[in-house]
């Protein structure tokens, strides 16, 4: 019988280890980027286009290679970083499996040029898939230039697995961001597409968080530093009320490596009890300064992932030293707009003593008369049962009764049937329906500003919002946009000018496919995105009018019975329902 088990080609097996490594365009760039820092840079030149998909460029003034160190860097398991296998348990370098390189080449077409400090030539070669195509020697600039195009060419199935343009590009800026702010001391440009979107010079780690999320940040950054024998910590956290819905703003940092860590994550935010709004996100740029041998970050090939000797130490370290450094700035919560104001204390109260409630005594009370038939009929005597079918039958209507429990469902009962409607999906639903008719039949329902809103964009945010401005103004947005302040005049009348900023920021930190040929499904995407951002939340208390204004704005919908996101609205008892309850 012949064997059955064979070794893979070379080929293969680096298309295989490829996936693992490079998983999209924003893997090629964190690879490179990498490599440059490790070479001693200090100035990086990043050329994009297309986001990614058809050139990712990276120009360096490090230390450069040689020829047979260019050959070399395109073997598999072939580095610098490392000699040794203890080593592997005390890196200091970005790299250190020699893997990145040979994956990158194998699906893609590689040009590289190259001259090290202490020569006078360089070098320069050409691959495709792997393989070298051409090579010649030239005079060039000290350092290195690696372009890496046409990404996924001899992989189709997995060039059709990559986002769009959109998605894609929010990739490459996140990596960038985390190697720009964990490498201040280097100097980066950023071109995208022909234009320069970033351009960071040597700064400190304050001014660099503001050059890359824009000067409204500046106000909100609270220094945090602490030596302990177990790690160092520095960094800023983010005031309170500079919290978001989403975690964008969250920046983990072992010995300048950008990491993902869920308990270190869980140790800040529990940092943060009571001074958070419900659904909203601390931020923070968090640096943790550790001995190598106390950590590992062999864990995954994208090397994001890491394990600590020390974690429950770490993460006591961590609660403790952001509850001191909120508390040093005294930090206060936030106030909740939404609270039930019914549940305050007057002012007058508070400066009142409380009074001591009388005691009254029923001396002809006998609590046995209730027991007595003739009693017993006086509960449902006629004039009790009209008051009691008066709040069941009314005509003209078909919900009938109707009262809020919990502050969060709506509960309305018909003839036959009981209904328990969810309050916040049923008003997702409403406007939903009403964003997309905006949104086709153009916008005429919309309220002008007294006085404008002002509004500046990030850099990222800037890019990502000129893809999608003729969405903002389908809906009725009217406004100017001046390099990267924005000036609003007009939202649409479903919104309030109070949620205005976070709605902008809620869709241009959202992860969505964004496709520029396929207008119907972004419109879809911005009416879903408008209705939560701007529904009524659950936990809030609705008057009599307006929960029945709600119960028939439901049942107006195409749809009543699913929210925007295919979740059940409501639910209905039948009389039989309950019966069998009980």
């Amino acid at each position: 019988m012949p064997d059955i088990i064979k070794i893979l080609p070379t080929e293969v097996s680096n298309k295989i280890a490829a996936g693992e490594v490079v998983q999209r365009p924003s893997s090629v760039l964190k690879e490179l980027l990498e490599n440059s820092i490790d070479a001693n840079s200090s100035k990086i030149k990043i050329v994009i286009k297309n986001a990614g998909k058809n050139l990712i460029q990276v120009i360096d003034d490090g230390q450069g290679m040689s020829r047979n160190d260019m050959y070399k860097s395109f073997i598999k398991h072939a580095t610098s970083k490392i000699n040794k296998v203890d080593d592997i348990f005390s890196i200091n370098s970005m790299g250190f499996r020699g893997e990145a390189l040979a994956a990158i080449a194998s699906v893609s077409m590689i040009e590289m040029s190259s001259s090290k400090l202490n020569e006078n030539d360089g070098y320069f070669i050409e691959l495709n898939g792997g393989k070298i195509i051409s090579e010649k020697e030239l005079i060039g600039n000290k350092g290195t230039s690696i372009k890496v195009q046409n990404l996924f060419y001899n992989v189709p199935a997995r060039r059709n697995f990559l986002k769009s343009d959109f998605v894609e590009l929010k990739h490459i800026i996140n990596v960038f961001n985390n190697i720009a702010l964990s490498h201040n001391e280097i100097e980066f440009s950023f071109i995208n597409n022909g234009e320069e979107i970033f351009y960071l010079k040597k700064e400190s780690l304050r001014k660099r968080i503001i050059s890359i999320f824009g000067e409204k940040i500046r106000e909100n950054l609270i220094p945090l530093n602490e030596d302990t024998q177990i790690a160092s910590l520095n960094g800023f956290i983010l005031k309170p009320g500079f919290a978001k819905k989403s975690r964008s703003n969250q920046y983990i940092f072992v010995n300048n490596r950008s990491v993902k860590s869920q308990f270190i994550n869980h140790s800040i935010f529990s940092s943060f009890d009571g001074l958070l709004r419900d659904g909203y996100y601390p931020g923070y740029f968090l640096f943790i300064n550790i001995d190598p041998t106390k950590i590992d970050v062999n864990v995954h090939p994208n090397k994001t992932e890491i394990k600590f000797d020390d974690d429950q130490n770490l993460y006591s370290i961590i609660n403790s030293a952001v509850k001191h450094c909120l508390g040093i700035y005294q930090v206060s919560p936030v106030l909740d707009f939404d609270k039930d104001p019914s549940m305050d204390i007057s002012y007058s109260q508070t400066k009142t003593y409380p009074k001591i409630p009388s005691i009254e005594v029923d001396s002809d009370f006998n609590p046995f008369q209730i027991f007595n038939d003739d009693k017993v009929e006086n509960l449902f005597s006629e004039k009790s049962q009209n008051i009691i079918e008066s709040d069941i039958e009314i005509e003209d209507k078909k919900f009938i009764k109707i009262f809020q429990i919990f502050n969060k469902f709506i509960v309305s009962a018909s003839t036959s049937s009981l209904i328990i409607i969810n309050q916040k999906l049923a008003h997702q639903r409403i406007l939903y329906e009403s964003f997309l008719k905006s949104m086709f039949d153009s916008a005429e329902d919309i309220q002008k500003l007294a006085f404008p809103l002002e509004y500046r964009l990030s850099n990222e945010q800037l890019i990502l919002f000129k893809k999608i401005d003729s969405e903002f103004k389908s809906l009725g947005f009217e406004y100017e946009l001046n390099k990267s302040q924005l000036k609003i005049s007009s939202i649409p009348s479903q919104l309030k000018m109070s949620s205005i900023e976070d709605i902008i920021d809620n869709i241009l930190n959202d992860e969505y496919d964004f496709d520029e040929s396929n207008s119907l499904s972004n419109s879809d995407f911005f009416a879903k995105k408008l209705s939560k951002s701007s529904s009524i939340k659950s936990g809030k208390k609705l008057n009599l009018n307006e929960q029945e204004f709600l119960v028939n704005q439901l049942f107006s919908c195409k749809e009543p019975n699913l929210s925007p996101d295919n979740k059940q609205i409501f639910v209905t008892l039948s009389k039989n329902d309950i019966e069998n309850i009980f």
